[in-house]
């Protein structure tokens, strides 16, 4: 998408003489193996970046990040369109009809690998309608609370938790979301009882914590990091196997008495199934350009993600994989869309 040239490497191969001046249609045909047609000029015009997130969510921060990358390096406009709602379906559903011309990308995230197995039914298949491009970045979840609630470590939220089960409520980004599925194992994990209030997105979510509308949030780290530090939230935990360099004083949950317990969410790229294969490696090729940017790199850190830019075949493998991991944890913790 960088607007990065198609070479053909003949260097391995029998030198050939070069055509005579008088044979342009005999060179042309040589080389038309190489630059398959309309890849020469790939991109060249806007491209709809669907993010299946609300405005100032985890998933929008990064996917405007990626997409004024992407512009900066091609030229072209790339677009963030926010269709939030029903888990990420409601964006992947509408991306599943789009035209297959490498001019509208989906982000997914662990979200839509769970999704496969969490609803009985999808508009959608992940791996039927969709090929796979990159996975962009990883990134860690903090466990946020709001000032009101009486707690000050992991330990303290199970205790209050199991003496008033069912009182204590936690939002997420909707059923199916990182920060559902975050909750959810926690609560597996601990033996608790709290109450779902699902949202339509990371940032009505987060509004809510703030606000002392619901008391517990599986927050995007980077995301939350702000409301902390000014004193909106306060910090329990990180859900990653190690400490945040840049919250060394949280710990994290496995720490606290839950050693088996990790939790984080990944995002990736995705185009409608028939996209040429010669579109897509263009793609891929663009945003791991435009992730490898220093300017990218840093608004990536100041976010808590890791970029990962892989090719397409070891995306379609990660997808594989986390599909299986994600039906075994539904049916361990009897997981369900219940909003």
């Amino acid at each position: 998408m960088a607007g990065l040239a198609l070479r053909c490497n003949r260097a391995d191969g029998p030198r050939m003489k070069a055509p005579p001046r008088a044979a342009p249609v005999a060179l042309a045909v040589l080389l038309l193996p190489c630059v398959p047609a309309g890849a020469q000029s790939y991109p060249d015009r806007l491209t709809h970046y669907i993010v299946p997130g609300s405005p100032a969510s985890g998933a929008d921060v990064l996917g405007r990040i990626v997409a004024n990358g992407l512009t900066q390096l091609s030229g072209q406009q790339v677009v963030v369109e926010n269709r939030s709602g029903a888990g990420g379906n409601i964006g992947a559903e509408l991306a599943a009809r789009a035209a297959a011309d490498g001019y509208t990308v989906l982000q997914v995230s662990m979200t839509h690998a769970l999704n496969v197995s969490l609803y009985r039914k999808l508009g959608y298949d992940l791996l039927r309608d969709f090929a796979p491009v990159t996975q962009l970045a990883t990134s860690p979840s903090m466990v946020v609370v709001h000032p009101s609630l009486p707690v000050k470590s992991v330990g303290e939220l199970i205790k209050l938790a199991k003496a008033r089960p069912g009182a204590i409520n936690y939002a997420s980004a909707g059923t199916g979301t990182p920060t559902f599925l975050a909750a959810e194992l926690f609560k597996g994990h601990a033996g608790i009882d709290m109450v779902h209030v699902p949202y339509k997105g990371g940032g009505e979510a987060m509004t809510s914590v703030i606000s002392g509308e619901t008391s517990v949030y599986f927050a995007s780290a980077g995301i939350a990091l702000p409301f902390v530090r000014q004193g909106s939230l306060r910090a329990l935990a990180v859900t990653s196997t190690q400490r945040l360099p840049f919250l060394p004083a949280v710990p994290t949950v496995a720490e606290q008495g839950l050693p088996q317990y990790q939790s984080g969410n990944w995002y990736g790229l995705m185009v409608p199934a028939k996209t040429p294969r010669e579109l897509i490696a263009r793609m891929r090729d663009g945003v791991a350009a435009a992730l490898a940017e220093p300017a990218v790199k840093k608004r990536l850190g100041e976010i808590a993600c890791v970029a990962v830019a892989d090719r397409p075949e070891e995306f379609a493998a990660f997808l594989k994989a986390e599909i299986g991991g994600m039906e075994k944890l539904v049916r361990q913790f009897n997981l369900r869309a219940d909003g």
